[in-house]
């Protein structure tokens, strides 16, 4: 199989192997039955990144492949929105005889959305001058006078050259609501937007009828929180990446909702300021003690929750746990289960065609 090409006839029983790996996995727990929501079969990923290869006159976009690290040519990338792939060949074309724009140019990222916007980064081994600018800004104005709502960025060592703005607003429908979504570049974004709206019905569904407040770590944008503000009175939110908050505030806005506060903190500092071990500035003017948080929503990096966090976790009686690690999400569960049970589990085929599993959990309090 080539990157040009999707194993799309082995789908469904690549699913079905995620779906019993999984639920293996889980026996240990008590867990239901798998509710499975499956991704499309193509045109999923809304992000993309490529090596670029200069081969004499001409260059294209490679990938390398993860066991053999053979160089393998890119012209096209089906698991790629269908904006990306309109954009590679315009973005080699218009580069290939531009030594303003070719020089020693190494990589090119791609972050698309749904609402058919798009930023483009362009990577350098090399000083950016003026003569870079003036050349990107005519391949945007090129681009934008064909109907493509784009944004182009130069990096390289230190440098961070953006002609307009270093992001794009996706817009999501969620539950029948159309949610509004500012992604910057460079910064951690849900790449299967399809996928994406599905975990957050999901999460939606799992929570109807709740009581009280929501308490959310790892919040990155927004893209949790905003989406389940419906089924809550207030949700308090934690994000560490200054990117992250800055957005998540914008789309607070964006979305008009008035019972979502942020904190820019680690969730480690944040179980401290719980338990009562540190103060910390930012938490300054917030009365934790007002919140009335009956559920906690958590969705960590792949290294699962640290131990003084799973510890906190338990004091809540209802937790929704969203996972790309089914290895670490079972080390928290072998502590959380001593306290709650597993009453609902999901698997989201985030990243079809590999091994890797994104799964959510709905843990409700031993009685």
């Amino acid at each position: 199989m080539t990157p040009e090409q999707l194993p799309i006839e082995q789908y469904d029983a690549q699913l079905a192997e995620k779906v019993s790996r999984l639920q293996a996995m889980m026996s240990p727990f008590a867990a239901p039955d798998v509710e499975v929501f499956r991704s499309p079969v193509s045109h999923y990923r809304m992000r993309a990144e490529f090596r670029i290869w200069h081969d004499g006159d001409d260059l294209y976009h490679i990938i390398f492949d993860q066991e053999t690290k053979q160089r393998i040519r890119v012209d096209q990338f089906p698991a790629a929105s269908e904006l990306i792939n309109q954009l590679m060949p315009k973005l080699i074309d218009a580069i290939r005889d531009n030594q303003a724009l070719r020089f020693k140019l190494f990589q090119i990222d791609y972050l698309s959305t749904m609402s058919n916007q798009i930023v483009i980064s362009l990577l350098y081994h090399r000083k950016l001058e003026a003569e870079w600018t003036e050349a990107a800004t005519i391949l945007r104005d090129k681009l934008r006078a064909e109907g493509i709502d784009v944004q182009l960025i130069g990096r390289a060592t230190k440098t961070k050259i953006c002609l307009d703005r270093d992001y794009v607003d996706e817009c999501l429908p969620v539950a029948g609501k159309e949610m509004i979504y500012r992604q910057v570049e460079n910064s951690f974004t849900q790449p299967n937007a399809a996928m994406n709206i599905q975990m957050l019905e999901w999460a939606l569904d799992v929570t109807k009828g709740s009581r009280g407040d929501l308490l959310e770590l790892y919040c990155g944008n927004g893209n949790f929180s905003l989406a389940l503000a419906r089924n809550f009175h207030r949700v308090l939110a934690t994000e560490i990446a200054k990117p992250s908050v800055a957005s998540a505030q914008y789309n607070i806005a964006a979305n008009h909702i008035d019972n979502v506060q942020i904190i820019r903190m680690a969730a480690e500092e944040f179980t401290q300021a719980m338990n009562g071990v540190r103060s910390f500035n930012r938490l300054e003017g917030i009365d934790l003690k007002s919140y009335q948080c009956e559920t906690i929503f958590v969705d960590p990096p792949r290294s699962g929750l640290d131990e003084e966090t799973v510890k906190m976790v338990q004091a809540y009686p209802r937790i929704l746990y969203i996972s790309c690690n089914p290895q670490t999400l079972c080390d928290n569960l072998a502590t959380l289960c001593e306290t709650h049970e597993v009453s609902r589990l999901a698997l989201f085929d985030q990243f079809p065609y590999t091994h890797h599993m994104e799964c959510g959990v709905w843990l409700t309090r031993k009685a």
